[in-house]
């Protein structure tokens, strides 16, 4: 099993309880801005819908651009940019904060949104501003659009020059997961506060429509078949942790709307069907989420637990469940767990046939055969916070949030085949394209 590490422990300090406060007063509501081009740049260029592949493993590389991997470092702001595959080794890196003294200067002016900007620092970032959460290219591969949490919002970054070329603060006061379309032409991130989804044009910033969620929306998935869907996961930060106290964590559902419309087509509450599956000991907090390839089977982890379950979208039922080893390292007090988060990162091999699993608070990434649920070799890796998959679909990528590094693991034979530093507190991972020459901003 993996050694012994001293995790970072989430810390319930007074500022997260006056921010907490002040969500109960406000509703974590407030008006959403559409996003503007900053002064002096200019938008991110034309896209072509079709011009970029569905993010997922072996996907087609457009023409005159490059298949890269965006990794977010979270506590830095800042995101690296490496290969897709082989050796994985860092091609150069983006300041996704090149606006900060402005973005602090008006939190700073601001006392609720200072209060929650210093939530955010003492809950969900471990004491530590969020700066970058999750990222994708533009279709044309000039910019880099950049969830920013501790900022409340999404930019654009201009991959040739660093600087910005659109800003639109969310409603509420964190943003969170994002999502990019099948035709690479538009976005969707949650605002976590606010519990509500914006749809934004990649390559102008503009809102092009959003819908209500349950509490605390979290992960954001678009579908083949026109579907965009979110899971919201509840309140993680509080110390209310114990199985009998998941009522309090609040109104957590996955909500599927028509991607077009933005209207709500399904609502799954997995709260009845962890029940009938005989596992109301469960959390209902679905965290990050896998289809199979077909889309008739959806695999999820839920906090707390170390491991996942199948449930099949047709029947409308959980079917089988994977329980993990959990390592004797790790602290069984559940509030040490971050954000609740036992195991946090969640991809499957193009064909279907494996999955890949971050155990986050048991430090190991591990491959399980789809079909028997047999586990590989756990692969001792540090604080495992995301999996993806490489771009030739042979690797599954998972970020080292511990030990600031991504890891490969080759998904045939459940092996390390690669490891490359990166900066600090690594979380999402994605596919993306940059153009063809491109070795980072000018200056940086």
């Amino acid at each position: 099993m993996p050694s012994p590490r001293t995790h970072r422990h989430r810390r319930l300090g007074g500022t997260l309880a006056l921010a907490l406060a002040l969500l109960a007063a406000t509703g974590g509501t407030g008006a959403a801005v559409p996003g503007t081009a900053a002064a002096g740049t200019a938008a991110a260029g034309t896209a072509a819908p079709g011009a970029a592949a569905r993010v997922t493993g072996a996907s087609v590389t457009p023409a005159g651009l490059r298949e890269v991997m965006f990794v977010g470092n979270n506590w830095d702001g800042t995101a690296d940019v490496i290969e897709s595959r082989g050796d994985f080794r860092r091609i150069g890196r983006v300041n996704v904060v090149p606006d900060r003294e402005e973005r602090l200067r008006e939190i700073y002016l601001n006392p609720v949104k200072l209060a929650f900007f210093l939530g955010v620092r003492s809950g969900p970032g471990e004491g530590h501003d969020q700066f970058v959460d999750d990222m994708y290219s533009t279709p044309d591969g000039s910019a880099m659009v950049v969830s920013r949490p501790s900022f409340a919002d999404v930019v654009s970054i201009d991959l040739r020059t660093g600087r910005i070329n659109w800003r639109f603060p969310v409603a509420g006061y964190r943003s969170d997961h994002m999502a990019v379309s099948p035709d690479g032409t538009r976005v969707a991130v949650s605002a976590s506060t606010a519990n509500t989804v914006h749809v934004l044009d990649i390559v102008t910033g503009r809102q092009v429509g959003s819908f209500k969620t349950g509490d605390k929306p979290h992960e954001n998935v678009f579908t083949s078949d026109g579907l965009l869907w979110n899971m919201s996961i509840g309140e993680v930060t509080t110390a209310l942790d114990a199985p009998w106290l998941d009522w309090t964590k609040g109104d957590r559902r996955i909500t599927v709307v028509d991607a077009r419309t933005f209207e709500t087509v399904r609502v799954i509450d997995m709260r009845t069907r962890l029940d009938a599956f005989g596992r109301a000991d469960l959390s209902d907090a679905v965290r990050p989420v896998a289809f199979t390839p077909d889309e008739k089977k959806l695999y999820f982890q839920v906090s707390f637990l170390t491991g996942f379950l199948e449930y099949d979208i047709d029947a409308d039922r959980i079917t089988r469940a994977k329980y993990l080893p959990g390592s004797p390292a790790t602290d069984p007090d559940r509030t040490t767990w971050v954000n609740d988060s036992r195991h946090h990162g969640l991809s499957m091999s193009p064909d279907g046939a494996k999955l890949c699993v971050a155990g986050t608070m048991d430090d190991y990434a591990t491959v399980v055969d789809r079909a028997t649920l047999q586990e590989g070799p756990l692969v001792e890796v540090s604080k495992p916070y995301w999996a993806t998959v490489s771009g030739d679909g042979r690797s599954c990528v998972v970020s080292e949030s511990g030990a600031d590094r991504v890891t490969a693991i080759d998904f045939a034979t459940g092996r390390r085949v690669a490891t490359v530093d990166v900066g600090d507190h690594p979380q999402r991972v994605r596919l993306a394209h940059v153009l063809a020459d491109w070795t980072g901003p000018a200056g940086s």
